[in-house]
C-alpha cells in the first residue's frame, strides 16, 4: 500500500504542476516513450543529477514488459545487469523468491503486468529529478535556436516542452523519422552488411507483431468464453499444440496442448498468450503509418488474438480461462499496445552486425571494447510461414553471448538525439537478438548515462568519451562484457570487466541453446605468452620481452609491467596483493590465474583509462 500511495502522490504532484504551468515546459532531458528503455533511461539520468521528463502515451511504464503484456522475460537470466537486475530483484521480493517467478517453461522470470508496472513506477517515483507525463502524445517536433521543441496533447490539453537533448524511446523509432534522422527498415542485403546469413537482396519485410492477451483461471466450472469473434476460422489455429516445444517433434495431443499453455504461465493462475506459428503472431507492418492508420490496422491484430483465445476456449476446452479482469485499464481487457518485435533501425556511428556477434575479436571494428549492454538470447526472428520472403537459416546464425557498442545509440548526423528501444543501429539479423526485454532495459540505462554526461559537459553525445559512459554504468552494476562466471557480486567484478573491455584478456564465447555463453575462466592459469600477446595491443614495448609457454608468475608479471612503463616493485606488488585480498600466499614462482593477472594489470597499468573511439580503436 505504501508503494501505491507513493505512486499516486507522485502522479498528483505531476498533475498539479501541469495545471499550474502555462502549458509550456522546460527540461534538460526529454524522453519520448516510457517503455522499457525510456523508463530506465529516465531513472539512470535522474540518478546522475539530470532533470528529466518522460512523455508516455499510456498510464503505465514499461512498454513491452507491461503495457504490451510480454511479462515473461527472454534471456539474460545469468546476466542480471544494472536496472534489469534491480527490476528482477523487486519481482523476487514481491512474489517470494526466484522459484516463485519461474512459473512457465519459456522463461525463468514471469510476472503479472500490473506488478511490473507498479515496480517500475515505484522506482521512478523515488527519483526527485524525474517527471513523467502520462497519457501524453507528442504531435510534432522541431528545433528552435538549438533546442528541441515538442508539441503534445495531454488529457485533451495542448502543451509544449523544450529540451536540448532528446531520447527516442518510442516503440517504432518515430522521433527518428520526424527529425529526418537516417534509418533503415526491413531485411538488409548481405552485400551491404557482409552477413552470410542475410538475404542477397534487401526487402521491406519486418517481423510479425503480436497483440498479447493475459488470461486468468476463474476456476473449474467457470465459463468465460468470449463472444465468437467476426471472421473466426478454427483452421488457422489447428497446429498450435504441435508447436509447443522447439525440442519436441510431437504434436496434436491434449497433453501437448496443456504443455503449450504452460509456456507463459504467470504467477497467481494467469497465462500470457504470446504464441508463434499457429497462435496469435500477426503479420503487419505499421511502421510508416500515421497514428490513426496504425490504430485502425491494429484492430485486425486484436481480432486475430481474440479469435485465438476463442479457439483455446472452445476447441481446446479452456473455457475457464478468460481475459483477466484485473490487469489492463482497457475496455476490451487487452493490453494498451501490441508487442512490436521490429522497428526502424538507426543509421548510427556504429552498426552492429552478425559478424561482430559471432567473431567479435576478428572484425575491423573492435566494438566489444565499447560495450554498454549485454545479451545472451539467440538470433530469433518471427516470420509469417507463408510469406514469400527469404528464410533465415538459423542453424548458421548461431552466436555466443555478446555486448552492444555505445555508438549504436548515436545518430551519425542528427545532433541532440540519442536512440534507444529496438531502434538502435543494428542489422536486421542482429535485431532478432537485441530486441529482447533485458537488453532493451539496459539500452535505456546506457542512453540515460550517455545523456547525463553529454548534458553535464555541454557536448554532443558523439563527443562523449566512451570510457566515461562505461565507468558510470559499471558504477550502476552494469555488465560491459557478458561473463557468466564473474557475477557482479564478485569482489573483482569491475576490474575484470574493465580488462575484458580492453581485450587484453579475452573471454571465450559459445552458442548454447536458448542462453548463449561467454566465459572468462578466472581460475584458469595463464601463460607468459598469452599475457604478453594481450598487452601488445595496448603496449608495443612488450615486444622486447621473450615470453615462454610457462605459467605467468609474479616475477615475470613485474618484469612485464616494468617493460611497458609501469612503476612497480616487488614490495609494491606485495602491498597490492594484500589490498586486493587474493586468497593465495604470494611467492615469486606462484602460477597466476586469469583473475589475478587481470586485477593486477588493472591496478598497476590502468589500460581502461586509455581512450577508445566509437569503433574501439585505441586513441593516443
Amino acid at each position: 500500500m505504501i508503494a501505491i500511495r507513493r505512486i499516486l502522490i507522485s502522479q498528483l504532484l505531476c498533475f498539479f504542476t501541469w495545471q499550474l504551468s502555462a502549458q509550456s515546459l522546460q527540461t534538460d532531458l526529454l524522453i519520448i516513450g516510457g517503455g522499457a528503455s525510456g523508463t530506465t533511461a529516465g531513472i539512470q539520468a535522474a540518478r546522475m543529477g539530470v532533470k528529466v521528463t518522460i512523455l508516455e502515451e499510456t498510464a503505465w511504464l514499461g512498454g513491452m514488459l507491461t503495457a504490451a503484456g510480454v511479462s515473461a522475460i527472454d534471456g539474460n537470466h545469468a546476466l542480471p545487469s544494472g536496472l534489469w537486475g534491480e527490476f528482477r530483484e523487486k519481482l523476487h521480493q514481491h512474489y517470494g523468491g526466484p522459484r516463485a517467478v519461474a512459473t512457465g517453461w519459456v522463461s525463468n522470470t514471469l510476472f503479472e503486468p500490473t506488478v511490473g508496472n507498479r515496480i517500475l513506477q515505484t522506482l521512478a517515483a523515488r527519483e526527485k529529478q524525474l517527471q513523467i507525463l502520462f497519457n501524453t502524445s507528442w504531435t510534432s517536433i522541431q528545433k528552435v535556436n538549438g533546442r528541441w521543441q515538442v508539441n503534445f496533447i495531454r488529457n485533451k490539453r495542448r502543451g509544449t516542452i523544450e529540451a536540448p537533448l532528446i531520447i527516442d524511446a518510442t516503440e517504432l523509432g518515430d522521433i527518428m523519422a520526424a527529425t529526418r534522422t537516417g534509418y533503415r527498415t526491413g531485411m538488409d542485403s548481405r552485400l551491404e552488411t557482409g552477413e552470410a546469413v542475410a538475404p542477397l537482396k534487401a526487402n521491406d519485410y519486418i517481423q510479425v507483431l503480436t497483440y498479447v492477451a493475459t488470461l486468468k483461471d476463474y476456476g473449474a466450472g467457470a465459463d468465460k468464453t468470449i463472444a465468437r469473434p467476426a471472421g473466426y476460422n478454427p483452421a488457422l489455429f489447428r497446429c498450435c499444440c504441435a508447436n509447443d516445444d522447439p525440442y519436441s517433434g510431437n504434436g496434436g495431443s491434449k497433453m501437448n496442448c496443456d504443455h503449450m499453455m504452460q509456456y507463459g504461465k504467470l504467477p497467481n493462475h494467469k497465462y500470457m498468450i504470446n504464441w508463434p506459428g499457429c497462435g496469435n503472431d500477426y503479420p503487419l507492418n505499421v511502421i510508416e503509418m500515421t497514428r490513426d492508420a496504425r490504430a485502425k490496422a491494429l484492430q485486425q491484430a486484436k481480432m486475430h488474438t481474440l479469435r485465438y483465445v476463442y479457439y483455446l476456449q472452445t476447441e481446446l476446452g479452456y473455457k475457464h480461462l478468460g481475459l483477466a479482469d484485473d490487469e489492463y485499464p482497457t475496455a476490451d481487457k487487452l493490453p494498451m499496445i501490441p508487442y512490436y518485435r521490429e522497428a526502424r533501425r538507426l543509421k548510427g556511428v556504429a552498426t552492429l552486425s552478425f559478424n561482430h556477434l559471432a567473431h567479435p575479436f576478428d572484425q575491423p571494428e573492435a566494438y566489444y571494447r565499447t560495450g554498454i549492454a549485454v545479451g545472451d538470447y539467440p538470433i530469433d526472428h518471427h516470420q509469417e510461414k507463408d510469406q514469400a520472403v527469404p528464410k533465415i537459416d538459423f542453424s548458421k546464425a548461431k552466436v555466443p553471448s555478446y555486448n552492444i557498442p555505445l555508438g549504436s545509440l548515436i545518430p551519425d548526423t542528427t545532433d541532440g538525439l540519442i536512440v534507444a528501444e529496438k531502434s538502435i543501429s543494428v542489422t536486421n539479423i542482429v535485431n532478432g537478438a537485441t530486441r529482447l526485454q533485458p537488453v532493451v532495459l539496459q539500452l535505456g540505462q546506457a542512453a540515460g548515462a550517455l545523456a547525463a554526461i553529454s548534458l553535464q559537459q555541454k557536448i554532443q553525445p558523439r563527443q562523449v568519451a566512451v570510457r566515461q559512459v562505461q565507468q558510470a554504468l559499471l558504477k550502476a552494476g552494469v555488465y560491459l562484457m557478458p561473463y557468466i562466471d564473474v557475477p557482479k557480486e564478485h569482489p573483482h567484478f569491475d576490474a575484470i570487466q574493465r580488462i575484458g573491455a580492453t581485450g587484453i584478456l579475452r573471454g571465450i564465447g559459445i552458442p548454447y541453446t536458448w542462453a548463449n555463453q561467454t566465459w572468462f575462466y578466472p581460475q584458469r592459469p595463464i601463460s607468459e605468452y598469452e599475457f604478453i600477446q594481450g598487452l601488445l595491443s595496448y603496449y608495443p614495448a612488450a615486444r622486447k620481452l621473450a615470453p615462454t609457454g610457462q605459467d605467468l608468475t609474479p616475477a615475470f608479471l613485474v618484469k612485464a609491467l616494468q617493460a611497458v612503463g609501469a612503476t612497480v616493485t616487488n614490495d609494491q606488488l606485495a602491498t597490492a596483493w594484500q589490498q586486493l585480498q587474493f586468497s593465495n600466499d604470494l611467492r615469486n614462482d606462484l602460477p597466476l590465474n586469469r583473475e589475478m593477472a587481470a586485477v593486477l594489470t588493472d591496478h598497476f597499468l590502468h589500460p581502461f583509462d586509455i581512450p577508445v573511439s566509437f569503433t574501439g580503436a585505441i586513441q593516443p
